[in-house]
C-alpha cells in the first residue's frame, strides 16, 4: 500500500475513533485507564525481570527491581481501582493547570515592561487557573471534558491526515505521469 493510502486509512480511523469518543466517552476513559494498567504492568514485569537478571557482570540493579516493583503495584492498583485513576488523572491534569497558569501570569507580570500585549500571557494563565479548579470542583465534568477533547482532536487530526493523504496521493500522481 502507497504512502498516500497508509495516511488516507490513519486519517478514517483516527476520525472515527474521535466520533466514538464523542458517543461513548464513558468508554473512552475506560480504555485509557485500561491501556495504562496494562503498560504499567508490562513495564514492571520487564523491569523487574531485567532488575533480577544479571547484566552482563554488572550484577542487579535494584533501582530497576523498584521501579518494576512500582509500575506493578500501579497496574494492579489501576484494576481494582480505575475510578480512582480516573479520578487521579483529573485532579493531576487540574493541578498541573493551576501550577501552569501562576506560571504564566508571573512570566506576564514580568514582560509587561518588554513587550505589548503581555496581558494575553495573563489572560492564558487566568484560563489555566479557572480550568483547574473547574477540574477540582467537578472532576466528573472534568473526566467527559478530556473524553470529548480527545475525541475532537481524533477527529479533526483524522480529516487532517485524509486531506494530506489526498494531497500526496495527487501529487505521487503527477510525479507518475512525468
Amino acid at each position: 500500500m502507497e504512502g498516500s493510502s497508509l495516511l488516507i486509512v490513519r486519517g478514517v480511523a483516527s476520525f472515527l475513533i474521535g466520533v466514538l469518543a464523542f458517543l461513548w466517552p464513558g468508554i473512552t476513559l475506560a480504555v485509557l485507564v485500561g491501556v495504562f494498567a496494562a503498560y504499567a504492568l508490562v513495564d514492571g514485569f520487564m523491569n523487574l525481570f531485567l532488575g533480577l537478571s544479571n547484566n552482563g557482570g554488572q550484577g542487579r540493579s535494584w533501582a530497576m527491581v523498584a521501579q518494576g516493583a512500582l509500575g506493578l503495584a500501579a497496574g494492579v492498583l489501576t484494576l481494582i481501582w480505575p475510578i480512582g485513576t480516573a479520578l487521579a488523572l483529573i485532579f493531576f491534569i487540574g493541578a498541573w493547570a493551576v501550577v501552569t497558569g501562576v506560571f504564566e501570569v508571573a512570566a506576564a507580570i514580568r514582560l509587561r515592561k518588554v513587550i505589548q500585549g503581555e496581558w494575553l500571557l495573563g489572560l492564558s494563565g487566568v484560563l489555566s487557573i479557572l480550568f483547574g479548579f473547574v477540574l477540582f470542583a467537578f472532576p466528573g465534568a472534568g473526566a467527559l471534558a478530556i473524553a470529548w477533547m480527545l475525541g475532537a482532536y481524533a477527529a479533526a487530526a483524522g480529516i487532517v491526515l485524509v486531506a494530506l493523504g489526498i494531497r500526496l496521493r495527487t501529487a505521487e500522481r503527477r510525479l507518475a505521469a512525468a
